[in-house]
Protein backbone atom coordinates (compact mmCIF):
# COMPACT_ATOMS: atom_id res chain seq x y z
CA UNK A 1 0.00 0.00 0.00
CA UNK A 2 0.84 3.66 -0.23
CA UNK A 3 -0.45 5.45 1.97
CA UNK A 4 2.51 5.77 4.18
CA UNK A 5 4.27 7.44 0.82
CA UNK A 6 4.60 11.50 0.76
CA UNK A 7 5.96 13.12 -2.48
CA UNK A 8 6.91 16.81 -1.79
CA UNK A 9 9.57 19.03 -3.24
CA UNK A 10 10.33 23.06 -1.79
CA UNK A 11 9.69 25.87 -3.97
CA UNK A 12 10.35 29.29 -3.14
CA UNK A 13 12.26 32.24 -4.57
CA UNK A 14 16.10 32.19 -4.83
CA UNK A 15 17.52 32.63 -1.13
CA UNK A 16 14.63 32.28 0.89
CA UNK A 17 15.80 29.51 2.94
CA UNK A 18 14.81 26.15 0.72
CA UNK A 19 18.11 23.87 1.28
CA UNK A 20 18.46 25.38 4.95
CA UNK A 21 14.63 23.75 5.51
CA UNK A 22 15.91 20.69 3.34
CA UNK A 23 18.79 20.10 5.56
CA UNK A 24 16.65 20.70 8.97
CA UNK A 25 13.94 18.44 7.54
CA UNK A 26 16.95 15.86 6.84
CA UNK A 27 18.02 16.15 10.54
CA UNK A 28 14.87 16.14 12.21
CA UNK A 29 14.38 12.54 10.49
CA UNK A 30 17.52 11.15 11.17
CA UNK A 31 18.29 10.55 7.71
CA UNK A 32 21.82 12.74 8.47
CA UNK A 33 23.58 12.36 11.59
CA UNK A 34 24.37 15.35 13.61
CA UNK A 35 28.48 14.39 12.51
CA UNK A 36 28.09 14.13 8.79
CA UNK A 37 25.49 17.25 8.85
CA UNK A 38 26.95 19.91 6.61
CA UNK A 39 25.27 23.20 5.54
CA UNK A 40 23.39 22.47 2.15
CA UNK A 41 23.69 18.89 2.54
CA UNK A 42 21.65 18.66 -1.12
CA UNK A 43 23.52 21.32 -2.70
CA UNK A 44 26.49 18.83 -3.61
CA UNK A 45 28.33 21.01 -6.64
CA UNK A 46 30.83 23.60 -5.06
CA UNK A 47 29.27 25.70 -7.45
CA UNK A 48 26.01 25.74 -5.65
CA UNK A 49 28.05 26.48 -2.12
CA UNK A 50 30.44 28.98 -3.19
CA UNK A 51 27.10 31.01 -4.92
CA UNK A 52 24.45 29.95 -2.40
CA UNK A 53 21.97 28.76 -5.09
CA UNK A 54 20.65 25.79 -5.88
CA UNK A 55 21.27 24.83 -9.27
CA UNK A 56 20.28 21.17 -9.39
CA UNK A 57 17.08 20.07 -8.43
CA UNK A 58 18.34 16.69 -6.29
CA UNK A 59 16.22 13.70 -3.88
CA UNK A 60 16.37 12.42 -0.84
CA UNK A 61 14.11 9.87 0.99
CA UNK A 62 13.56 9.96 4.77
CA UNK A 63 11.70 8.17 7.36
CA UNK A 64 9.16 10.25 10.06
CA UNK A 65 7.25 8.34 12.76
CA UNK A 66 4.42 11.09 12.58
CA UNK A 67 2.41 12.49 15.76
CA UNK A 68 0.15 9.73 14.85
CA UNK A 69 2.32 7.13 15.96
CA UNK A 70 2.68 5.88 11.87
CA UNK A 71 6.04 5.70 9.93
CA UNK A 72 5.64 7.90 6.84
CA UNK A 73 8.12 7.41 4.03
CA UNK A 74 9.03 11.07 2.88
CA UNK A 75 10.31 11.74 -0.40
CA UNK A 76 11.73 15.20 -1.02
CA UNK A 77 13.07 16.74 -4.08
CA UNK A 78 14.85 20.33 -3.30
CA UNK A 79 14.33 22.82 -6.27
CA UNK A 80 15.88 25.79 -7.48
CA UNK A 81 14.78 29.17 -7.35
CA UNK A 82 16.79 31.26 -10.08
CA UNK A 83 14.47 32.04 -12.61
CA UNK A 84 17.09 30.45 -14.93
CA UNK A 85 16.39 27.15 -13.86
CA UNK A 86 13.03 27.30 -13.70
CA UNK A 87 12.71 24.19 -16.31
CA UNK A 88 14.50 21.61 -13.29
CA UNK A 89 11.28 23.26 -10.88
CA UNK A 90 9.36 21.97 -13.72
CA UNK A 91 10.27 18.31 -13.46
CA UNK A 92 10.35 17.72 -9.80
CA UNK A 93 6.61 19.20 -9.77
CA UNK A 94 5.51 16.38 -11.88
CA UNK A 95 7.11 13.47 -9.79
CA UNK A 96 5.25 15.07 -6.64
CA UNK A 97 1.74 15.07 -5.35
CA UNK A 98 2.58 18.24 -2.98
CA UNK A 99 4.78 21.56 -2.56
CA UNK A 100 6.26 22.96 0.49
CA UNK A 101 6.08 27.25 -0.70
CA UNK A 102 8.98 28.38 1.44
CA UNK A 103 8.79 32.55 1.58
CA UNK A 104 10.99 34.94 3.57
CA UNK A 105 9.44 36.46 6.65
CA UNK A 106 11.38 39.72 5.31
CA UNK A 107 11.16 39.82 1.90
CA UNK A 108 7.30 38.52 1.04
CA UNK A 109 5.97 37.58 -2.23
CA UNK A 110 8.84 37.89 -4.96
CA UNK A 111 8.12 37.21 -8.71
CA UNK A 112 9.91 33.88 -8.29
CA UNK A 113 7.51 32.71 -5.44
CA UNK A 114 4.31 33.55 -7.66
CA UNK A 115 6.10 31.91 -11.02
CA UNK A 116 6.31 28.45 -8.63
CA UNK A 117 3.28 28.93 -7.37
CA UNK A 118 1.53 28.77 -10.31
CA UNK A 119 3.52 26.14 -11.55
CA UNK A 120 2.41 24.10 -8.74
CA UNK A 121 -1.12 24.78 -9.30
CA UNK A 122 -1.84 23.94 -13.01
CA UNK A 123 0.58 20.10 -11.93
CA UNK A 124 -2.46 19.46 -9.23
CA UNK A 125 -0.10 19.85 -6.85
CA UNK A 126 -1.19 20.59 -2.64
CA UNK A 127 0.82 23.44 -1.60
CA UNK A 128 1.82 24.31 1.77
CA UNK A 129 2.51 27.65 2.65
CA UNK A 130 5.59 28.14 4.90
CA UNK A 131 6.99 31.51 6.62
CA UNK A 132 10.77 31.17 7.09
CA UNK A 133 13.35 33.34 8.46
CA UNK A 134 11.26 34.38 11.49
CA UNK A 135 14.11 34.90 13.88
CA UNK A 136 15.75 38.08 11.67
CA UNK A 137 14.81 41.11 13.47
CA UNK A 138 13.84 42.90 10.17
CA UNK A 139 10.75 39.78 10.15
CA UNK A 140 7.40 40.61 9.46
CA UNK A 141 5.83 37.36 10.00
CA UNK A 142 2.38 38.31 10.41
CA UNK A 143 2.21 40.62 7.66
CA UNK A 144 3.62 38.28 5.02
CA UNK A 145 1.35 35.52 6.20
CA UNK A 146 -1.52 37.92 5.29
CA UNK A 147 -0.06 38.32 2.04
CA UNK A 148 0.57 34.56 1.55
CA UNK A 149 -2.65 33.81 3.02
CA UNK A 150 -4.60 35.98 0.78
CA UNK A 151 -2.75 35.14 -2.55
CA UNK A 152 -3.90 31.16 -1.62
CA UNK A 153 -7.18 31.66 -0.25
CA UNK A 154 -6.56 30.53 3.15
CA UNK A 155 -6.22 31.55 6.69
CA UNK A 156 -3.06 33.37 7.61
CA UNK A 157 -3.19 31.68 11.02
CA UNK A 158 -2.54 28.21 8.57
CA UNK A 159 0.17 29.36 7.26
CA UNK A 160 3.38 27.88 9.14
CA UNK A 161 5.80 30.51 10.62
CA UNK A 162 9.02 28.64 11.22
CA UNK A 163 13.02 29.68 11.75
CA UNK A 164 15.06 26.84 9.20
CA UNK A 165 18.19 28.11 10.53
CA UNK A 166 17.39 27.81 14.01
CA UNK A 167 15.30 24.55 13.49
CA UNK A 168 12.19 26.46 15.42
CA UNK A 169 8.58 24.37 14.12
CA UNK A 170 10.32 22.86 11.44
CA UNK A 171 8.22 19.53 12.90
CA UNK A 172 4.97 21.58 12.11
CA UNK A 173 5.81 21.25 8.31
CA UNK A 174 6.53 17.58 8.72
CA UNK A 175 3.06 17.34 10.30
CA UNK A 176 1.07 19.30 8.00
CA UNK A 177 2.70 17.57 4.77
CA UNK A 178 1.71 14.17 6.28
CA UNK A 179 -1.70 15.94 7.02
CA UNK A 180 -2.53 17.81 3.92
CA UNK A 181 -0.30 16.01 0.78
CA UNK A 182 -2.24 13.22 -0.59
CA UNK A 183 -0.76 9.92 -1.05
CA UNK A 184 0.53 8.57 -4.54
CA UNK A 185 -2.54 6.19 -6.41
CA UNK A 186 -1.51 2.52 -5.69
CA UNK A 187 -1.48 0.27 -8.78
CA UNK A 188 1.42 -2.51 -8.12
CA UNK A 189 -0.70 -5.03 -10.34
CA UNK A 190 -0.39 -2.18 -13.74
CA UNK A 191 2.93 -2.44 -16.29
CA UNK A 192 5.89 -0.80 -14.81
CA UNK A 193 5.62 3.05 -15.85
CA UNK A 194 8.67 5.49 -14.37
CA UNK A 195 8.85 9.24 -15.22
CA UNK A 196 12.27 10.13 -15.36
CA UNK A 197 12.87 13.38 -14.01
CA UNK A 198 16.47 13.71 -13.53
CA UNK A 199 19.64 11.76 -14.44
CA UNK A 200 23.40 12.03 -14.27
CA UNK A 201 26.59 9.94 -15.51
CA UNK A 202 29.02 7.18 -12.98
CA UNK A 203 31.99 6.24 -14.93
CA UNK A 204 30.69 2.91 -13.76
CA UNK A 205 27.47 2.89 -13.85
CA UNK A 206 26.65 4.48 -16.54
CA UNK A 207 23.98 6.77 -17.12
CA UNK A 208 22.01 7.00 -13.51
CA UNK A 209 18.16 7.98 -13.84
CA UNK A 210 16.37 9.41 -11.62
CA UNK A 211 12.79 7.88 -11.59
CA UNK A 212 9.33 7.92 -10.17
CA UNK A 213 7.78 4.83 -10.22
CA UNK A 214 3.77 5.82 -10.83
CA UNK A 215 2.50 2.51 -12.03
CA UNK A 216 3.94 -1.12 -11.75
CA UNK A 217 7.11 -2.29 -9.83
CA UNK A 218 10.82 -1.82 -10.77
CA UNK A 219 12.64 -4.93 -10.06
CA UNK A 220 16.46 -5.33 -10.12
CA UNK A 221 16.49 -8.84 -12.74
CA UNK A 222 13.85 -7.41 -14.84
CA UNK A 223 14.81 -6.15 -18.21
CA UNK A 224 13.36 -2.27 -18.63
CA UNK A 225 12.86 -0.03 -21.90
CA UNK A 226 13.02 3.45 -22.68
CA UNK A 227 9.68 4.37 -24.44
CA UNK A 228 11.07 7.21 -26.95
CA UNK A 229 14.12 5.95 -27.57
CA UNK A 230 13.27 1.83 -27.70
CA UNK A 231 16.34 0.75 -26.16
CA UNK A 232 16.20 -2.26 -23.65
CA UNK A 233 18.60 -2.12 -20.65
CA UNK A 234 18.99 -4.79 -17.60
CA UNK A 235 19.77 -2.40 -15.02
CA UNK A 236 23.00 -2.43 -13.29
CA UNK A 237 21.50 -0.98 -9.45
CA UNK A 238 18.12 0.31 -7.93
CA UNK A 239 18.29 2.32 -5.11
CA UNK A 240 16.83 5.03 -3.68
CA UNK A 241 18.70 8.51 -2.06
CA UNK A 242 18.99 8.51 1.94
CA UNK A 243 20.95 10.98 1.00
CA UNK A 244 23.78 8.82 -0.86
CA UNK A 245 22.79 6.06 -3.62
CA UNK A 246 21.77 3.11 -1.41
CA UNK A 247 20.61 -0.29 -3.37
CA UNK A 248 17.20 -2.27 -3.09
CA UNK A 249 15.63 -4.89 -4.44
CA UNK A 250 12.69 -3.57 -6.40
CA UNK A 251 10.81 0.55 -6.24
CA UNK A 252 7.36 -0.20 -6.52
CA UNK A 253 4.03 1.88 -7.54
CA UNK A 254 3.95 5.81 -6.24
CA UNK A 255 8.07 5.80 -4.39
CA UNK A 256 11.05 7.67 -6.20
CA UNK A 257 15.06 6.27 -6.96
CA UNK A 258 17.27 6.01 -9.34
CA UNK A 259 18.09 2.98 -11.45
CA UNK A 260 21.60 2.29 -12.91
CA UNK A 261 21.16 1.94 -16.75
CA UNK A 262 24.74 1.07 -17.55
CA UNK A 263 24.46 3.13 -20.69
CA UNK A 264 27.46 4.84 -21.86
CA UNK A 265 25.91 6.77 -24.61
CA UNK A 266 23.86 9.83 -23.19
CA UNK A 267 21.61 10.10 -26.20
CA UNK A 268 19.36 6.97 -24.83
CA UNK A 269 18.18 7.74 -21.44
CA UNK A 270 16.43 11.09 -21.95
CA UNK A 271 15.18 13.00 -19.26
CA UNK A 272 11.09 13.12 -19.48
CA UNK A 273 10.94 10.14 -21.16
CA UNK A 274 8.79 6.42 -19.67
CA UNK A 275 10.73 3.52 -18.44
CA UNK A 276 8.59 0.31 -18.95
CA UNK A 277 8.99 -3.56 -18.68
CA UNK A 278 10.83 -4.85 -22.26
CA UNK A 279 8.18 -8.48 -21.13
CA UNK A 280 4.63 -6.76 -21.45
CA UNK A 281 5.66 -3.12 -21.71
CA UNK A 282 2.47 -0.20 -20.72
CA UNK A 283 0.65 0.73 -23.79
CA UNK A 284 1.73 4.19 -23.65
CA UNK A 285 4.11 6.46 -22.44
CA UNK A 286 3.43 8.67 -19.27
CA UNK A 287 3.26 12.88 -20.84
CA UNK A 288 6.82 14.14 -20.64
CA UNK A 289 7.89 17.46 -20.45
CA UNK A 290 7.78 20.14 -22.76
CA UNK A 291 11.45 20.70 -24.44
CA UNK A 292 12.93 24.02 -22.60
CA UNK A 293 13.12 26.94 -25.21
CA UNK A 294 16.68 28.39 -25.16
CA UNK A 295 16.75 31.95 -24.84
CA UNK A 296 20.58 32.83 -25.03
CA UNK A 297 22.79 31.77 -27.38
CA UNK A 298 26.77 31.74 -27.57
CA UNK A 299 29.55 30.31 -29.07
CA UNK A 300 31.73 28.07 -27.09
CA UNK A 301 35.11 27.07 -28.63
CA UNK A 302 38.64 25.37 -26.96
CA UNK A 303 41.06 27.36 -26.37
CA UNK A 304 43.26 24.32 -27.82
CA UNK A 305 41.66 22.92 -31.25
CA UNK A 306 42.92 19.52 -30.30
CA UNK A 307 40.36 19.76 -27.34
CA UNK A 308 37.57 19.68 -29.84
CA UNK A 309 36.63 15.84 -29.28
CA UNK A 310 37.00 16.43 -24.94
CA UNK A 311 34.54 19.17 -25.33
CA UNK A 312 31.74 17.66 -27.39
CA UNK A 313 32.00 14.84 -24.46
CA UNK A 314 32.06 17.33 -21.85
CA UNK A 315 28.93 18.74 -23.78
CA UNK A 316 27.13 15.55 -23.79
CA UNK A 317 27.77 14.82 -20.47
CA UNK A 318 26.55 18.58 -19.32
CA UNK A 319 23.67 17.81 -21.02
CA UNK A 320 22.28 14.73 -19.75
CA UNK A 321 22.60 15.98 -15.94
CA UNK A 322 20.97 19.73 -17.24
CA UNK A 323 18.40 19.01 -20.13
CA UNK A 324 17.52 22.23 -20.86
CA UNK A 325 21.16 22.75 -22.38
CA UNK A 326 21.37 22.41 -26.13
CA UNK A 327 24.02 22.69 -28.59
CA UNK A 328 25.49 21.77 -32.30
CA UNK A 329 28.70 21.88 -33.70
CA UNK A 330 29.67 25.58 -35.87
CA UNK A 331 33.00 27.11 -37.18
CA UNK A 332 33.98 30.20 -36.63
CA UNK A 333 36.69 31.76 -39.41
CA UNK A 334 38.19 33.44 -35.95
CA UNK A 335 38.17 30.68 -33.54
CA UNK A 336 38.07 27.38 -35.53
CA UNK A 337 35.61 24.27 -34.41
CA UNK A 338 33.39 24.81 -32.18
CA UNK A 339 29.70 24.84 -30.60
CA UNK A 340 26.75 27.41 -30.62
CA UNK A 341 24.83 26.14 -27.86
CA UNK A 342 21.51 27.55 -26.14
CA UNK A 343 20.51 28.50 -22.51
CA UNK A 344 17.62 29.42 -20.67
CA UNK A 345 19.84 32.73 -19.44
CA UNK A 346 22.62 34.47 -18.55
CA UNK A 347 23.23 32.41 -15.11
CA UNK A 348 22.61 29.34 -16.92
CA UNK A 349 25.39 30.27 -19.19
CA UNK A 350 27.87 31.59 -16.30
CA UNK A 351 27.37 28.27 -14.74
CA UNK A 352 27.89 26.06 -17.75
CA UNK A 353 30.93 27.57 -18.66
CA UNK A 354 32.18 27.48 -15.24
CA UNK A 355 31.10 23.25 -14.91
CA UNK A 356 33.47 22.72 -18.19
CA UNK A 357 35.96 24.63 -16.68
CA UNK A 358 35.66 22.45 -13.41
CA UNK A 359 34.35 19.09 -13.99
CA UNK A 360 35.93 18.28 -17.27
CA UNK A 361 39.59 20.85 -16.73
CA UNK A 362 38.88 22.42 -20.49
CA UNK A 363 39.72 25.77 -20.93
CA UNK A 364 36.99 26.89 -23.12
CA UNK A 365 36.32 30.21 -24.95
CA UNK A 366 32.95 31.83 -24.78
CA UNK A 367 31.62 34.72 -27.43
CA UNK A 368 29.11 36.99 -26.46
CA UNK A 369 25.87 35.82 -25.93
CA UNK A 370 23.29 36.64 -28.33
CA UNK A 371 19.20 35.98 -28.94
CA UNK A 372 17.25 34.13 -31.83
CA UNK A 373 15.76 36.58 -34.48
CA UNK A 374 13.87 35.60 -37.74
CA UNK A 375 14.64 36.78 -41.03
CA UNK A 376 11.50 36.88 -43.18
CA UNK A 377 13.52 37.19 -46.65
CA UNK A 378 12.04 38.58 -50.46
CA UNK A 379 10.83 35.22 -51.24
CA UNK A 380 8.97 35.30 -48.08
CA UNK A 381 10.98 32.81 -46.76
CA UNK A 382 11.46 32.52 -42.74
CA UNK A 383 15.13 31.66 -41.29
CA UNK A 384 16.02 30.94 -37.83
CA UNK A 385 18.86 33.64 -37.06
CA UNK A 386 21.11 32.66 -33.67
CA UNK A 387 24.52 33.93 -34.59
CA UNK A 388 24.89 36.96 -35.87
CA UNK A 389 27.37 35.84 -38.13
CA UNK A 390 24.47 33.74 -39.81
CA UNK A 391 22.78 36.95 -41.33
CA UNK A 392 22.04 37.02 -44.78
CA UNK A 393 23.05 39.68 -46.65
CA UNK A 394 20.74 42.60 -46.43
CA UNK A 395 19.63 42.82 -50.50
CA UNK A 396 18.11 39.69 -49.06
CA UNK A 397 16.23 40.59 -46.07
CA UNK A 398 12.77 41.99 -46.23
CA UNK A 399 12.66 42.09 -42.54
CA UNK A 400 13.90 41.21 -39.06
CA UNK A 401 11.95 40.26 -36.11
CA UNK A 402 12.85 40.02 -32.66
CA UNK A 403 11.99 38.43 -29.56
CA UNK A 404 9.88 40.16 -26.56
CA UNK A 405 9.25 38.50 -23.38
CA UNK A 406 6.38 39.44 -21.11
CA UNK A 407 8.24 40.86 -18.03
CA UNK A 408 6.82 40.66 -14.53
CA UNK A 409 8.77 43.05 -11.81
CA UNK A 410 7.70 42.81 -8.35
CA UNK A 411 9.06 45.61 -6.16
CA UNK A 412 8.54 48.02 -2.89
CA UNK A 413 6.15 50.99 -4.21
CA UNK A 414 9.05 52.93 -3.66
CA UNK A 415 11.45 52.22 -6.08
CA UNK A 416 8.35 52.82 -9.14
CA UNK A 417 10.39 55.48 -10.59
CA UNK A 418 13.81 53.95 -11.00
CA UNK A 419 11.92 50.92 -12.54
CA UNK A 420 10.31 52.87 -15.22
CA UNK A 421 12.87 55.27 -16.61
CA UNK A 422 15.12 51.47 -16.86
CA UNK A 423 12.95 49.57 -18.75
CA UNK A 424 11.71 52.22 -21.28
CA UNK A 425 15.49 53.09 -22.01
CA UNK A 426 15.82 49.67 -22.94
CA UNK A 427 12.79 50.07 -25.46
CA UNK A 428 10.55 48.19 -22.70
CA UNK A 429 6.43 49.05 -23.11
CA UNK A 430 4.87 49.16 -19.82
CA UNK A 431 1.62 46.95 -19.64
CA UNK A 432 -0.07 47.19 -16.46
CA UNK A 433 0.15 47.10 -12.69
CA UNK A 434 -1.12 45.41 -9.29
CA UNK A 435 -0.75 45.18 -6.06
CA UNK A 436 -0.55 41.99 -4.24
CA UNK A 437 0.45 43.33 -1.02
CA UNK A 438 0.75 47.01 0.64
CA UNK A 439 3.42 48.49 -0.06
CA UNK A 440 4.32 46.39 -3.26
CA UNK A 441 3.85 46.57 -6.85
CA UNK A 442 4.08 44.34 -9.57
CA UNK A 443 4.73 46.34 -13.00
CA UNK A 444 3.95 43.95 -16.45
CA UNK A 445 6.56 45.32 -18.98
CA UNK A 446 6.88 44.16 -22.99
CA UNK A 447 10.65 44.40 -23.40
CA UNK A 448 13.06 42.94 -26.25
CA UNK A 449 14.92 39.88 -24.91
CA UNK A 450 18.15 41.03 -26.61
CA UNK A 451 17.77 44.25 -24.21
CA UNK A 452 17.43 41.98 -21.31
CA UNK A 453 20.23 39.35 -21.27
CA UNK A 454 22.36 42.50 -21.05
CA UNK A 455 22.92 42.76 -17.19
CA UNK A 456 19.37 44.19 -16.94
CA UNK A 457 18.63 41.82 -13.85
CA UNK A 458 22.12 43.46 -12.48
CA UNK A 459 20.86 47.38 -13.18
CA UNK A 460 17.58 46.08 -11.84
CA UNK A 461 18.81 45.07 -8.80
CA UNK A 462 21.34 48.28 -8.12
CA UNK A 463 18.31 50.61 -8.74
CA UNK A 464 16.25 48.92 -5.80
CA UNK A 465 18.70 48.00 -3.37
CA UNK A 466 18.13 44.31 -4.05
CA UNK A 467 14.59 44.41 -3.32
CA UNK A 468 13.23 44.39 -7.12
CA UNK A 469 12.63 40.68 -8.20
CA UNK A 470 11.82 39.30 -11.69
CA UNK A 471 10.40 36.99 -14.08
CA UNK A 472 10.23 36.68 -17.51
CA UNK A 473 8.35 34.44 -20.49
CA UNK A 474 8.23 34.32 -23.97
CA UNK A 475 5.60 36.31 -25.48
CA UNK A 476 6.49 36.75 -29.72
CA UNK A 477 8.53 37.87 -32.48
CA UNK A 478 8.09 41.40 -33.63
CA UNK A 479 9.39 43.13 -36.42
CA UNK A 480 11.69 45.85 -35.55
CA UNK A 481 14.80 48.27 -37.84
CA UNK A 482 17.52 45.72 -36.90
CA UNK A 483 21.26 45.65 -38.19
CA UNK A 484 24.29 44.05 -38.35
CA UNK A 485 27.14 45.63 -36.29
CA UNK A 486 30.36 43.97 -37.60
CA UNK A 487 33.76 44.75 -36.39
CA UNK A 488 37.02 44.54 -38.77
CA UNK A 489 40.66 43.88 -37.26
CA UNK A 490 43.14 44.52 -39.86
CA UNK A 491 40.08 44.76 -42.64
CA UNK A 492 39.04 41.18 -41.82
CA UNK A 493 35.58 40.96 -40.27
CA UNK A 494 35.85 39.09 -37.30
CA UNK A 495 32.25 37.01 -36.92
CA UNK A 496 32.84 35.68 -33.74
CA UNK A 497 32.38 39.72 -32.52
CA UNK A 498 29.32 41.10 -34.92
CA UNK A 499 25.85 41.66 -33.08
CA UNK A 500 22.43 42.35 -34.06
CA UNK A 501 21.46 45.86 -33.33
CA UNK A 502 18.99 48.32 -33.54
CA UNK A 503 19.45 50.91 -36.29
CA UNK A 504 19.21 53.97 -33.77
CA UNK A 505 22.28 52.11 -31.64
CA UNK A 506 24.54 51.22 -34.07
CA UNK A 507 26.73 54.26 -34.18
CA UNK A 508 26.90 54.87 -30.24
CA UNK A 509 27.70 50.86 -29.65
CA UNK A 510 29.49 50.44 -32.59
CA UNK A 511 31.90 53.41 -31.12
CA UNK A 512 31.67 52.33 -27.52
CA UNK A 513 33.01 48.82 -29.21
CA UNK A 514 35.94 50.40 -30.58
CA UNK A 515 36.86 52.27 -27.64
CA UNK A 516 36.50 49.21 -25.47
CA UNK A 517 38.85 46.95 -27.97
CA UNK A 518 41.06 49.29 -28.44
CA UNK A 519 42.04 49.17 -25.49
CA UNK A 520 41.72 45.13 -24.92
CA UNK A 521 43.71 44.30 -28.31
CA UNK A 522 47.27 43.69 -27.34
CA UNK A 523 49.56 45.66 -29.47
CA UNK A 524 51.37 43.40 -32.11
CA UNK A 525 54.41 44.90 -33.90
CA UNK A 526 52.57 46.65 -36.76
CA UNK A 527 49.34 48.71 -36.68
CA UNK A 528 46.53 47.10 -35.78
CA UNK A 529 43.32 49.38 -37.26
CA UNK A 530 39.99 48.22 -35.78
CA UNK A 531 36.46 49.05 -37.25
CA UNK A 532 32.69 48.81 -36.54
CA UNK A 533 30.96 48.75 -39.65
CA UNK A 534 26.93 48.68 -40.43
CA UNK A 535 24.86 48.86 -43.28
CA UNK A 536 27.37 48.86 -45.57
CA UNK A 537 29.15 51.54 -44.27
CA UNK A 538 32.41 52.00 -41.37
CA UNK A 539 31.24 54.48 -38.69
CA UNK A 540 34.03 54.25 -36.60
CA UNK A 541 37.57 53.37 -36.75
CA UNK A 542 40.76 53.48 -34.03
CA UNK A 543 44.22 52.66 -34.54
CA UNK A 544 45.93 50.06 -32.15
CA UNK A 545 49.48 51.33 -32.54
CA UNK A 546 52.77 49.12 -33.18
CA UNK A 547 55.25 48.20 -30.58
CA UNK A 548 58.39 49.55 -31.86
CA UNK A 549 61.93 48.63 -31.54
CA UNK A 550 64.31 50.90 -31.21
CA UNK A 551 66.14 50.25 -34.63
CA UNK A 552 68.33 53.53 -34.10
CA UNK A 553 69.57 52.50 -30.68
CA UNK A 554 72.78 51.35 -32.81
CA UNK A 555 73.13 54.94 -34.96
CA UNK A 556 75.24 57.20 -32.82
CA UNK A 557 76.41 60.68 -34.80
CA UNK A 558 76.61 60.42 -38.49
CA UNK A 559 74.45 60.78 -41.20
CA UNK A 560 70.56 61.59 -41.07
CA UNK A 561 70.09 59.30 -44.21
CA UNK A 562 71.17 56.65 -42.20
CA UNK A 563 68.83 56.56 -39.81
CA UNK A 564 66.46 57.03 -42.43
CA UNK A 565 67.34 53.71 -44.25
CA UNK A 566 67.11 51.90 -41.04
CA UNK A 567 64.04 53.42 -40.66
CA UNK A 568 62.66 52.49 -44.12
CA UNK A 569 63.74 48.94 -43.72
CA UNK A 570 61.67 48.39 -40.38
CA UNK A 571 58.26 49.91 -42.24
CA UNK A 572 58.87 47.62 -45.10
CA UNK A 573 59.39 44.44 -42.57
CA UNK A 574 56.56 45.40 -40.74
CA UNK A 575 54.19 46.04 -43.90
CA UNK A 576 55.11 42.43 -44.61
CA UNK A 577 54.61 41.24 -41.51
CA UNK A 578 50.95 43.00 -41.50
CA UNK A 579 50.23 40.80 -44.31
CA UNK A 580 51.12 37.40 -42.51
CA UNK A 581 50.94 38.65 -38.77
CA UNK A 582 48.20 36.99 -37.10
CA UNK A 583 46.47 39.69 -34.50
CA UNK A 584 45.25 37.77 -30.86
CA UNK A 585 42.07 38.55 -30.05
CA UNK A 586 41.53 37.85 -25.46
CA UNK A 587 38.18 36.50 -24.50
CA UNK A 588 38.01 39.64 -23.15
CA UNK A 589 37.16 41.49 -26.36
CA UNK A 590 34.21 38.65 -26.89
CA UNK A 591 32.81 39.48 -23.95
CA UNK A 592 33.18 43.55 -24.22
CA UNK A 593 30.33 43.28 -26.38
CA UNK A 594 28.24 42.61 -23.42
CA UNK A 595 29.33 44.99 -21.25
CA UNK A 596 29.38 48.57 -22.94
CA UNK A 597 28.28 50.87 -20.39
CA UNK A 598 25.60 53.09 -20.86
CA UNK A 599 26.78 56.98 -21.80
Amino acid sequence: MTTHIRNFCIIAHVDHGKSTLADRLLQLTGTISDRDMTAQVLDTMDLEREKGVTIKASAVRMNYKAGDGRDYEMNLIDTPGHVDFGYEVSRALNACEGAVLVVDATQGIEAQTLANLYQALNADLVVVPVINKIDLPSARPDEVAEDVGSLLGVAPESVIQISAKEGKNVEAVLEAIVEKVPPPSNEPEKPLRALIFDSHYDPYKGVIAYVRVVEGMARQNETVRMMATKTDVKPIEIGIFAPSMKPVKELTSGEVGYIATGLKTVHECRVGDTLTQAAGPASEALPGYLHPKPMVFAGIYPVDADQYPDLRESLDKLQLNDASLTFEPETSQALGFGFRAGFLGLFHMEIIQERIEREFDLDVLFTAPSVEYEVVTHTGEIVKVDSPAELPDEGLIAEVREPWMNIEIITPTDYYGPIMELVTKRRGIYKQQEYPAPHRVQLDFQIPLAELIVDFFDDLKSRTKGYASLDYQFAEYRPDKLQKLEILVNGEPVDALAAIVHERDAYHKGQRLITKLKEIIPRQLFDVAIQAAAGGRVISRANVKATRKDVLAKCYGGDITRKKKLLEKQKKGKRRLKMVGNVEIPQEAFMAVLRLEEE
